[in-house]
């Protein structure tokens, strides 16, 4: 997404009532970042070959993202002739002022 691409209207998409009026603009439709994230799990499992995969996700907000490339990257790995093994593991992180 190029910098000076501009936001799409929240009109265009359907918002859960109670959140409305908490919301102005949507600067990335979930279909986009999904179709991204499908790209990052192709691009992986190009990269990576046949190589054991180590995922590492960083809790709290990383879990549903992961949890979608993690589905792409299965799917991917059901469809080739090879299965790569892929092994998760998760870290939380206090920041401390």
């Amino acid at each position: 997404i190029r910098d000076e691409a501009s936001d799409c209207n929240k009109n265009l998409f359907c918002i859960p009532k109670h959140h409305e009026e908490d919301l102005e603009r949507v600067f990335i439709p979930h279909g986009l970042i999904l179709d991204r994230t499908e790209r990052l799990a192709r691009d992986i499992m190009q990269d990576m070959g046949s190589h054991h995969i180590v995922v590492l996700c960083v809790l709290k907000g990383g879990y549903k993202f992961l949890a979608d490339l993690l589905d792409y990257t299965k799917a991917l790995n059901r469809s080739d002739d090879k299965a790569v093994p892929v092994t998760v593991d998760f870290v939380r992180i206090n920041i401390y002022h």
